[in-house]
């Protein structure tokens, strides 16, 4: 009994090494110095912030909400019984972000599910700054229309905090993705986190940049 014990513990701290190794390692990629000029954020500095501090009366720059950094996640709860759907997934999430990769480790453990904590169950990328604006350039002028049926993204994604979600159901709107070598389609969500300090503010911050919501209905007395 001990020794399975001490084997159990031993598997979680190798997972969980590897995990923050592998964190460590994206971070470095996220960091490094990309000197290519950035449409949108010029976009942001030249016409988003006047027109954020007409609508909201801001008496000084530095309340301007901004984006701050985009973390786009797929979960692979597949990878549980085949850790190859993971590498998959992984490959199709740096194609699309142009950016490493780092696992997502299980929480807890759910044996109704196999699930073990430290099982590698997803995988995630934050994106900052020149890699930020160009991943929400492509999203919004070349994925997003690609969805069929599309009719615009809900406004009621906010989480409260200036924070929006948006969910994708099939990787293959990204043209980085070659549907003809995919085995399986896998969706993702992608978070909008911003400094703004309500959603109405994060809302108009997304809008100006060009996220297409659908337009708000109009109610009458």
């Amino acid at each position: 009994m001990a020794e399975k014990k001490t084997k159990k513990a031993a598997s979680q701290k190798e997972s969980k090494t590897k995990g923050k190794a592998e964190n460590q390692s994206a971070k470095k990629d996220e960091a490094k110095d990309i000197k290519i000029p950035s449409r949108l954020g010029d976009y942001y500095k030249s016409n988003i912030v006047p027109a954020l501090m007409k609508t909201f009366s801001y008496k000084n720059v530095m309340r301007v909400p901004k984006l701050e950094k985009i973390v786009v996640n797929m979960g692979v709860g597949a990878a549980v019984a085949d850790p190859k759907v993971l590498e998959e997934a992984m490959r199709e999430l740096e194609a699309v972000t142009g950016q490493k990769s780092s696992v997502r480790l299980a929480r807890k453990s759910i044996s109704n599910f196999k699930l073990r904590e430290g099982m590698k169950i997803g995988a995630k990328v934050t994106l900052r700054k020149v890699r930020m604006y160009e991943f929400l350039d492509r999203l919004i002028n070349v994925a997003l229309p690609r969805v069929r049926d599309f009719r615009g993204l809900s406004d009621k994604s906010f989480d409260g905090r200036g924070n929006y979600t948006l969910g994708i159901k099939e990787q293959i709107i990204f043209p980085e993705i070659d549907i003809d070598k995919i085995s399986r389609i896998m969706g993702m969500d992608v978070t909008f986190v911003t400094t703004a300090k309500s959603d109405n503010e994060a809302y108009e911050l997304l809008k100006e940049f060009g996220v297409p919501f659908m337009k708000k209905e109009v109610k009458s007395a």
